[in-house]
């Protein structure tokens, strides 16, 4: 089970048993912001994309969406989403519970500037009804993150 491999993964920080689990959905932008009574924009969504022959996840604010302009001009490449049937087979995690923790092995995780404007942002765990709450530096260390990218303009 992915919020499994999630725990496991933030045990490394002795930080798993911080993981808020729900009775509701959390899987979208919106059922996740109700889930926790935060607002939308606060949730950080992870987002998967094709690049060349890797994976890569993309984390951002909840208001956002990608700028494709931004995205070529960093990346080199036009973005190109993940289907639904390849997600959990190339990330780890299934649709709604995508997450920048516990992934499979060379799976590059980039944090977009979008979330900096935030004290803590909620990534979801691994599963449709998990989240955890993070300042940008724990985000960082846990998310074992490449770089801080600009690639996403608020809708």
């Amino acid at each position: 089970m992915a919020i499994e491999k999630v725990r496991e993964h933030l045990s490394k920080w002795n930080v798993q048993d911080r993981i808020q689990e729900f009775p509701v959905s959390s899987a979208t932008v919106e059922l996740a912001a109700k889930a926790l009574g935060c607002q939308p924009e606060r949730i950080a969504k992870t987002m998967s994309f094709m690049l060349d022959e890797n994976c890569i996840l993309i984390v951002t604010a909840g208001d956002t969406k990608i700028d494709n302009g931004k995205y070529k001009a960093k990346f080199g490449k036009k973005a190109k989403m993940l289907s639904v049937e390849q997600v959990e087979p190339l990330i780890g995690h299934g649709v709604g519970g995508v997450c920048p923790f516990g992934i499979h092995k060379g799976v590059k995780v980039y944090l977009d500037e979008s979330l900096k404007r935030f004290e803590t942002v909620f990534p979801a765990c691994g599963s449709s009804n998990s989240a955890i709450e993070l300042t940008m530096e724990e985000l960082e260390t846990y998310s074992e993150f490449e770089e801080w990218v600009d690639v996403c303009k608020v809708v």
